[in-house]
């Protein structure tokens, strides 16, 4: 047998024995892909408020509807789209799309995002986010006070907050700013 022969089989074998960690590449055209996605995203939700039509909102659920499929190709084939995959933009774009996913989805996506977060691949201000909007939709406290909903008076509150006293502590911890500055953003953005 060649030593190519034996260089080859080695390769082989190595590259089998561990499948969970695939070697990925960055990809401009994924990273263009996804940043095509989160522009219809935004552009969709522009004038975002209580006040949105009817049509408004089947346009956003058709945006959505039409990006999870894909979404969920990425996900299936490369795991969380991190920065070494489709740049930090790109990352960014996957976590905002994500966010506008299905509550099943977003479960899924989670841990990933955790992990990404952990390896440097995403920010974790991104977990943060996504964390509270797993939790808000399955009716419980969130951690991180990101998530806020409209009253029927067209109000913006903040979704129940476990241990608010400690809140900005997390928030400054994954530079998030602190929760008045950040109410008086979504105040100046959403009345």
């Amino acid at each position: 047998m060649s030593l190519v022969s034996l260089a080859l089989i080695f390769v082989a074998c190595r590259t089998s024995s561990v499948p969970e960690k695939r070697i990925v590449e960055y990809s401009e055209l994924l990273r263009l892909e996804l940043l095509g996605m989160r522009e219809k995203d935004q552009k969709v939700r522009e004038g975002f408020s209580s006040s949105m039509t009817e049509e408004t909102m089947t346009a956003i659920l058709a945006v959505d509807g039409e990006h999870l499929g894909r979404l969920k190709e990425i996900v299936s084939q490369y795991g969380w789209p991190g920065r070494s995959l489709v740049g930090a933009d790109g990352a960014e774009a996957a976590w905002l799309l994500v966010q506008h996913a299905p509550s099943p989805f977003m479960k899924h996506c989670l841990p990933l995002l955790e992990d990404a977060v952990e390896a440097g691949e995403s920010e974790a201000r991104h977990y943060a986010y996504l964390y509270d909007r797993v939790q808000v939709k399955d009716g419980n406290l969130q951690r991180y006070g990101t998530q806020y909903k409209f009253t029927q008076e067209g109000v913006l509150e903040r979704e129940p907050l476990a241990d608010p006293e400690s809140v900005d502590e997390r928030r400054v911890s994954l530079g998030l700013p602190t929760m008045e500055e950040y109410e008086a953003i979504l105040r100046a953005t959403y009345q």
